[in-house]
């Protein structure tokens, strides 16, 4: 089972496969279970994704889902979500094709991406506790809240810096709820919750407390001019 961005009507389900690429592939070696590689085609860089296991769950199937549909495979789903804000402009990579391959009972799946050149995890940007930083990300968070993303692997991994510009990634498992433009729910909360605890793990050495607040400033819509002329 494929589906195919119609922007690479060329994509064949080869494509996904790890080891068609052979030594092309290079693995991704920040965040995630592995599984991850960077590879070079006709349309330039893109990152192609197995879907692994973690914790407990991993010991029994490192890769095999139970399969209950093609709409309800995790690449499927992933691809739809990516697809969704990508269509509104929100800063994610552009989804270029997925696939799930059933055995039986069972499936195992692979999702393929256009790569952002030049963006690398926020914990390994160089201006990465630039309170300036920190306020951007609050509000491309916010952004994304407001489109109704939930965002359940929310973690500084799973943001990039950029070009500019701050983009998440890794949809695996996330959901679009409507459109929220106000209030603050549990699900979002819970986004800002595990992201806090990833930077406490990830980024201890900088000073957590006080940078999360040019961060929730960002998110909350406070004027960058005026949130400095506050704290001066």
């Amino acid at each position: 089972m494929l589906i195919v961005n119609p922007a690479y009507p060329s994509i064949t389900e080869n494509m996904l496969v790890p080891g068609y690429w052979g030594e092309l592939a290079r693995p991704v070696s920040v965040g995630g279970r592995g599984g991850a590689w960077f590879v070079t085609t006709e349309f330039g860089d893109m990152v192609l994704r197995e879907y692994r296991r973690g914790g407990m769950a991993a010991r029994i199937s490192a890769k095999s889902y139970l399969y209950t549909g093609w709409h309800e495979t995790r690449s499927y789903k992933e691809f739809s979500v990516l697809e969704a804000l990508f269509r509104k402009g929100l800063p994610v990579p552009e989804p270029v094709a997925a696939r799930a391959v059933r055995h039986g009972i069972v499936y195992q799946a692979d999702i393929l991406l256009r790569r952002i050149i030049g963006a690398v995890p926020w914990p390994e940007a160089t201006n990465m506790a630039d309170e300036g930083l920190w306020f951007d990300i609050g509000k491309t968070i916010r952004r994304f809240h407001d489109a109704g993303l939930n965002h359940v692997d929310l973690n500084c991994d799973n943001i990039l810096i950029g070009n500019g510009r701050v983009y998440l990634i890794d949809f695996d498992k996330c959901d679009i709820r409507g459109s929220e433009p106000s209030g603050v729910t549990e699900w979002k909360l819970k986004n800002l919750a595990r992201l806090r605890r990833s930077l406490f793990k990830r980024m201890g050495g900088v000073d957590i407390e006080a940078l999360w607040r040019p961060l929730m400033e960002g998110y909350h819509g406070v004027s960058r001019q005026g949130a400095m002329q506050s704290q001066g």
